[in-house]
């Protein structure tokens, strides 16, 4: 199962992870020019690096989350999040079309909900058991 996502994301990479990432990228430098942005930049860079290699990986809320967290996310739903979500949408079923394209669809699609709430969220590997509510 590695080897499967290893391909996977090496496909990823070069057919839309790089550029993903590179936009997330850019994204968090601007937002950490300004010094009242940088949570969101931060949040920006840990997306970046989700969108450079997403298989094999998940995103859990974190339990520490607290109010500024959810006051953080409703600014950013609506200056970037909804943005970002509509594209990976609009991708994501583009990418579903097609069968070679499902599986890439679906990590467009796995990409919506940090996109919209980054913050207050955590990318982990999918055999890690905070992904199943154990830890």
């Amino acid at each position: 199962m590695d080897v499967v996502r290893f391909l996977l994301n090496i496909i990823w990479l070069v057919l839309a992870g790089f550029w993903l990432a590179l936009g997330y990228a850019v994204a968090g430098i601007i937002c950490c020019i300004l010094i009242i942005t940088i949570p969101f930049g931060i949040a920006s860079f840990r997306i970046a690096l989700f969108a450079l290699w997403p298989f094999g990986q998940t995103v859990v809320k974190r339990p520490d989350a607290g109010a500024g967290s959810c006051l953080g996310n409703a600014i950013w739903l609506v200056f970037a999040g909804i943005w970002l979500a509509i594209g990976h949408i609009v991708t994501g079923v583009a990418l579903c079309i097609t069968i070679i394209g499902i599986p890439f669809g679906i990590a467009n699609f796995k990409l919506v909900p940090i996109s919209l709430t980054p913050l207050g969220r955590e990318i982990v590997p999918t055999d890690d058991p905070r992904t199943f509510g154990v830890a």
